[in-house]
């Protein structure tokens, strides 16, 4: 095992305010980085516990043959999110992390050969809409002005804001309805486009954080909103350097790291989290515990001897949770700046397509195929003159789709190989250098996914807000959620929006 424990680092910024509490975070997916770092800027005295021997949960990477493979996620939007982090106690994020634009954010492409660069350069984006429909430029307008209005009232008003009880909920109600939340992302846009693949281009986002564009709520629109406002961004020799910035931020506060030391116990007293035990056999108590870690891991495993998690867990296994994901790593030779940053390689169908993941449970022939390609815009994440890539293509979560991966794994993995050869690199597969793959039960073993969900609960309105895990327990008093399965939901800036109205309670209630 590595067990590695990092001594605190004195903090350069002498204003920060011990306040003589302790708290730990189990998990240091970006989440956990952001909450252990408010935290810590607060002068809670923090201890952040990672159970791999790296840190970044979801961002976790891999170094192969001099390639660098981020295991995902690959797109900040809001870096404003991020930049708030250091500034807490007088930083600048760019003393860690170098972030470099991507332009276009993506190119959209369909099996007739079809190109759409999706961008926030106005006029650039309006001339992609009126080459496949002029009609549709002045509904993207319309479109664009629900997006803006969605983003005020989801993001800026209740994206940091915990849901503790329905009334809360029922407060926001009245401007959600006003928005028509019950609709769901491809209905709102389609009410404002004609053309078929832009309802496409505009409805897919939902994807990236694990809801079906035909279900998730309209509100997700907002995504648009952040895109064009704060642009999408790549942090320079890849997302886990935005971790490695988050760590080095953490200790130089005097934040506490324990790496390859999984937690496998909260312990409970009364109505209180009292310690908190790991695989080697550390033990501490905390006036706080946090938790990063998956929702249903949280519950049934780490809190599994309590009261809470054991009914928590039962009602938590009623809920429906994200797909998983089949991802291919490959760095090939030769360079591609033909290939954009972030491609989509749309299949033949698009609601077919989503109802087999997400309804049916089934392994569907064809696919849509989520390309990365970050040496487009960062070289440093490949030998020279060679390229790193990967290719994700959305599957059933195991308790919909029971297959062996390891049998099945190398045959889906040739199949998307084949399709990105066939429609972008012809002889893709003489110029492999390395390749691996990463299937459901990769996510299950090494992240406690629960059946291998790679985005926790599905992001539907009837599991949005109050109706998630909430940012802090009903009856554990000192116990919180941060991270995907708890408001607002996952991706980057949904973890560190959930961080941020997590510290919020957590500061409130231990220090005043």
């Amino acid at each position: 095992m590595n067990l590695q424990t990092h001594p605190p680092v004195q903090s350069p910024t002498s204003d920060l305010i011990e306040t003589g509490k302790t708290a730990c975070v189990v998990g240091a997916g970006f989440g956990g980085l952001a909450l252990a770092i408010r935290l810590q800027s607060a002068g809670i005295a923090t201890t952040l516990i990672e159970g791999r021997d790296k840190p970044g949960g979801r961002a976790y990477f891999w170094e192969r043959d001099g390639f660098t493979f981020d295991a995902g996620p690959t797109v900040i939007t809001d870096p404003d999110c991020l930049r708030e982090l250091w500034a807490l106690s007088g930083h600048d994020m760019a003393e860690d992390v170098e972030l470099m634009k991507v332009m276009p954010f993506y190119r959209l492409n369909w099996p007739d050969g079809t190109n759409f660069d999706y961008s926030n350069d106005e006029d650039d984006l309006f001339a992609e809409i009126a080459k496949l429909n002029p009609a549709d430029v002045a509904g993207y307008q319309r479109f664009l002005d629900y997006s803006a209005g969605v983003y005020e009232e989801g993001y800026v008003k209740l994206g940091h804001v915990p849901f503790l009880d329905f009334k809360s909920m029922m407060k926001a109600a009245p401007a959600l309805a006003k928005k028509q939340a019950w609709r769901s992302v491809y209905s709102m846009v389609s009410s404002f486009i004609e053309n078929e693949k832009i309802r496409e281009a505009l409805s897919f986002h939902t994807l990236l954080v694990g809801g079906n564009p035909m279900k998730t709520s309209a509100i997700y629109a907002l995504i648009h909103k952040l895109e064009k406002d704060g642009g999408v961004w790549w942090a320079k020799g890849g997302t886990n350097r935005l971790v490695s910035g988050m760590i080095t931020h953490f200790e130089r506060l005097g934040g506490t790291v324990r790496m390859g030391d999984p937690v496998v116990q909260v312990h409970t007293l009364g109505s209180r989290a009292s310690e908190v035990e790991t695989e080697s056999g550390f033990r501490q108590r905390f006036d706080a515990v946090a938790s990063n870690a998956d929702i249903m891991h949280s519950y049934r495993d780490l809190l599994g001897n309590s009261k809470r998690g054991k009914s928590y867990s039962k009602s938590l296994n009623r809920k429906s949770f994200s797909p998983s994901l089949f991802v291919v790593h490959f760095g090939v030779e030769g360079t591609w700046p033909g290939i954009p940053h972030h491609m989509i390689l749309f299949g033949p169908r698009y609601k077919g397509l989503l109802e087999d993941i997400y309804d049916h449970g089934v392994l569907p022939q064809d696919f849509s195929v989520y390309l990365h390609h970050p040496t487009v815009t960062d070289p440093s994440m490949a030998p020279e003159g060679m390229s790193t890539f990967y290719a994700l293509v959305p599957v059933a979560h195991m308790g919909k789709l029971s297959l062996d991966w390891d049998e099945i794994g190398p045959m889906l993995e040739k199949r998307i190989l084949d399709e990105v050869e066939r429609r972008l690199i012809p002889d893709l597969h003489s110029r492999i250098v390395t390749k691996f793959h990463y299937a459901p039960k990769d996510f299950a073993g090494d992240l406690n996914a629960h059946m291998g969900s790679a985005f926790s609960l599905e992001p539907v309105l009837t599991q949005s807000a109050w109706f998630r895990g909430h940012n802090r327990d009903d009856q554990i008093e000192n116990f919180y959620l941060v991270g995907a399965g708890t408001h607002p939901g996952a991706g980057i800036p949904g973890v560190v929006g959930s961080a941020k109205a997590t510290a919020k309670l957590m500061v409130e209630d231990l220090v005043h």
